[in-house]
């Protein structure tokens, strides 16, 4: 992730308040009047995180996400706005030299706040998604120590919720910038405060006159990626009264094995910056031959270099530095002809997509390094290749694209759009998307300055089964509008691979290196004209997967099902009265309905029949007699479930699909619908379902014609394979054995082996 050098994280030591509890203003908060213990009305705050994790953190309220006692949380929608807005006090220490600069920071917060320091008030605007960098530098005391007061505002619009509920509650919260899901969903219950607070990290940077902000890294490639180079471009800020003279150098390392590095290398430039200026600047682009390339998982190593630029300044020395983990890679996509679907390629090589889609890691926003590295690790150990960062969600956080550089899993970012809460329903909801078009382009741009240095980011994309209002969706695409080199172009076309690299000024693109897709459901997704065929999300038999009017287009951005977790966390999520399993209808059709006690309904159960289609396929291994049966079973079901669909799938690579990611790999709360893994880390039989499936050369039987098949998505082709095939009932008995030899196996494709013969009766059905 990016690094400035000269920061320092505040992120312990925080006190928090309501607002209408305390007494004195901000400018006393800071002055005369500062808090100096977690005493009433003061508690120890949870920064970064949301007012309703500091009050859960404190016990003041109970844990939304245990049984039904998150209906037991006033809702600001019945409290007011007032009720959830607060006060966040600390303290820090920062004592500059002559010459030297100071910024606070603040990388993100929900949704305005009024910043109080030493007695000095600054008004920070609206918006979820946007960083703020305050120069503090005449603020700060004399000896170093210096009050910080943070008054924090709920969303303008948080909304109410039906109560029938429903995707987005009113969608009230669809005007704002700000995360949509918090109003509750068919997945999750709504979050109480909106996720109001101070969610993202908040710092100071000390720098010399001259500051760097927002490095913007791109590659080009030619020769058959034998020949890459590395462009460019910084912003640089003198905020000095005079002209500075400027020593500006960019280092590029290679991280080995054991520690060791190979400097790759080193330039320098000189150059003046006028006082009180803000100038860009790019650099002569670096020349790298045959350089270590950056692949998804599944496809190779996820070799990463290391991008630093220092800048000096003539009679001060070192004024600022900056870092970041930079990958070499190539993605390009179009429609593909055979499927309709969208085709992705790396470094030039087709990848099968099979991914999944991601809200957040916690509801509460409640984020960690240590849980992305969880999260991300899980999604790479399943063998998937991407992550679909849903438009109701956030923006994700640079750490969490941390992790996915270095496991190699590709994103799919959308911003804040999302059809259940703009611009569909009856009547429509927010047709013209948020009020305020130029905040959403503001935020936007500014994720776009996060994030577009991060090899695993793949695409952008406008939103959720929609799309931007038209403004906003023509601005961004001209904004995020690909760079010459990176537009997909027909292979015969050999003069591409010999382009100058010095064709287009990549300072002029806010991006450039990877598509804009104006909705998921758009352009090569699902059917690419936005209807909404996506899903389904529920229980299937799993040899629909294999069939062939089971879905009819390319690439499916959603396709769910169940996902009860292990009995362990019922327990421990849930009080006595959760641990009740779901009572067993038989209907006159034959068919069983299941119906759940209230805290499974109200944790959002899916079951695991369709009364009218699939016959409930827990009792295929017999009545549940308790909890700890019931999960059993339900493992065994979440198994052969996600196996059989990402099977299905993938039994048609390329000749009728070209992707598909499954809705949802995880939670982020106590649910009990759509996971491989639960909010307590602990897996599903799905995620070893899902694993199995994915694994780069994989053995698998087609359940609609009972052949052999061998998925192999490497880049490799096998030769003199041999495999064995058997058969084995539930009672452990094998009925049927089969040996292969002598098999080849091409890269990137399908074959189709052997039939299986074995007596296809009801007893011997495979497992």
């Amino acid at each position: 992730m990016a690094e400035q050098h000269r920061k320092t994280v505040l992120d312990s030591g925080w006190l928090a308040a309501r607002s209408t509890e305390v007494q004195s203003t901000g400018i006393q908060l800071t002055t005369t009047h500062p808090p100096t213990s977690p005493t009433s009305p003061w508690m120890q705050a949870l920064v970064p995180g949301t007012v309703l994790g500091t009050l859960v953190k404190n016990k003041v309220v109970p844990d939304p996400f245990y049984g039904l006692q998150n209906e037991d949380i006033v809702d600001i929608a019945d409290s007011g706005r007032d009720y959830y807005t607060f006060w966040f006090f600390t303290t820090f220490n920062c004592k500059l030299s002559i010459n030297q600069h100071c910024d606070l920071n603040f990388r993100g917060i929900n949704y305005y706040a009024d910043v109080y320091l030493n007695g000095h008030e600054i008004t920070l605007p609206k918006g979820m998604f946007r960083r703020h960098a305050i120069d503090v530098t005449d603020i700060l005391h004399p000896d170093g120590s210096n009050l910080l007061a943070v008054l924090v505002h709920p969303p303008d619009h948080p909304g109410r919720i039906p109560p029938e509920g429903g995707q987005g509650g009113d969608h009230e919260i669809g005007k704002d910038v700000a995360t949509q899901y918090v109003e509750g969903w068919d997945w999750i219950a709504p979050i109480r405060d909106r996720n109001t607070g101070i969610w993202d990290e908040v710092s100071i940077s000390v720098t010399g006159p001259v500051k760097i902000i927002d490095p913007h890294l791109i590659s080009s490639f030619f020769d058959n990626y034998e020949r890459a180079y590395l462009h460019t471009t910084t912003e640089l800020e003198n905020k000095s009264s005079w002209t500075a003279e400027c020593s500006l150098s960019i280092q590029v390392i290679m991280e080995l094995e054991d520690n060791i590095c190979l400097v790759e290398h080193v330039e320098t430039q000189y150059l003046s910056v006028p006082a009180n200026s803000r100038v860009q600047y790019t650099f002569p682009e670096l020349f790298f031959y045959k350089p270590n390339l950056w692949w998804p998982n599944g496809m190779g190593k996820q070799s990463l270099y290391n991008v630093i630029i220092n800048i000096d300044v003539k009679e001060y020395g070192e004024s600022d530095s900056w870092s970041h983990l930079f990958g070499f890679r190539k993605i390009e996509s179009h429609i593909d002809d055979a499927t309709g679907g969208r085709l992705f390629k790396v470094n030039g090589e087709p990848i099968f997509i099979r991914g999944g889609n991601w809200i957040l890691s916690d509801g509460l926003l409640r984020l960690s390094k240590k849980r992305y590295n969880a999260d991300i690790k899980f999604h790479a150990d399943m063998n998937l290749n991407m992550i679909r960062c849903w438009g109701g969600g956030l923006a994700e956080r640079p750490e969490f694209y941390h992790y996915c550089d270095y496991y190699g899993l590709l994103v799919w970012q959308e911003f804040w759009i999302t059809g259940d809460v703009d611009g569909r329903g009856d009547p429509i909801s927010n047709p013209n998307g948020p009020l305020d078009h130029d905040l959403f382009l503001f935020c936007a741009r500014d994720t776009v300055k996060l994030l577009r240095n991060h090899p695993s980011l793949a695409l952008w994309v406008g939103g959720n089964e929609q799309t931007p209002p038209d403004d906003i969706n023509t601005a961004l695409k001209n904004d995020l509008r690909l760079h010459p080199w990176f537009e997909a172009v027909d292979e015969t076309n050999k003069s591409v691979g010999h382009l100058s690299p010095e064709l287009t000024d990549p300072s002029q693109y806010l991006d450039g290196t990877r598509i804009y897709i104006e909705g998921s459901l758009w352009d090569g997704f699902a059917n690419g004209k936005g209807n909404f065929t996506d899903g389904p999300y529920e229980i299937q038999n799993p040899e629909d997967f294999f069939k062939d009017n089971y879905y009819d287009y390319g690439f499916n951005p959603e396709v769910g099902s169940v996902g009860v977790p292990v009995a362990s966390t019922i327990r421990a999520t849930m009080p006595p009265e959760g641990w009740k399993i779901p009572v067993f209808k038989k209907l006159s059709n034959g068919y069983v309905e299941e119906v759940p006690n209230p805290i499974w309904e109200y944790h959002k159960y899916i079951p695991y029949s369709k009364p009218s289609k699939v016959h409930d396929q827990i009792q295929l291994y017999g009545d549940a007699k308790d909890l700890d049966d019931f999960c059993l079973k339900a493992q065994l079901v979440n198994y052969v479930q996600y196996r059989a669909l990402l099977e299905g799938w993938s039994s048609r690579m390329w000749s009728k699909y070209t992707g598909v990611l499954i809705w949802k790999t995880q939670n982020p709360w106590t649910g009990l619908r759509g996971q491989f893994y639960d909010h307590l880390l602990d897996q599903t039989a799905g995620f070893y379902g899902c694993r199995c499936a994915a694994e780069p050369i994989h053995i698998q039987l087609n359940l609609a014609t009972y052949s052999i098949e061998v998925v192999n998505t490497t880049l490799k082709e096998l030769s003199n394979v041999a495999m064995e095939a058997s058969v084995w009932n539930l009672e452990g008995t094998c009925s049927y054995y089969k040996i292969l030899e002598n098999l080849s196996l091409l890269p990137k494709k399908v074959a189709s082996i052997s039939e299986m013969d074995y007596p296809k009766s009801k007893n011997s059905e495979p497992v």
